[in-house]
């Protein structure tokens, strides 16, 4: 597993919603709400393009993210 400071530099993105979206998932929930971290470094690993579709178009990811990516959309309303 990715140590804390990877897994933010890792939610730095090439779309300012998206390093807005996954920085605040990262500090506020993921920690303290025990969301799954290892789903969580391993969607880091997608495109920006992939993260776009599934964060903030409403697509459907692979069946290994819907339950992390469903997680993050919910957070992200408090913020957008």
């Amino acid at each position: 597993m990715m140590e804390q400071h990877r897994l933010q530099w890792a939610c730095r993105r090439g779309m300012l919603e998206l390093d807005l979206i996954l920085k605040d998932f990262l500090d506020n929930r993921v920690p303290t709400r025990g969301a799954p971290t290892d789903k969580f470094e391993k969607l880091l690993g997608c495109t920006d393009a992939e993260l776009a579709d599934w964060l903030l178009t409403g697509k459907t990811p692979p069946e290994d993210f819907q339950e992390i990516v469903l997680l993050i959309r919910k957070h992200a309303r408090r913020i957008i």
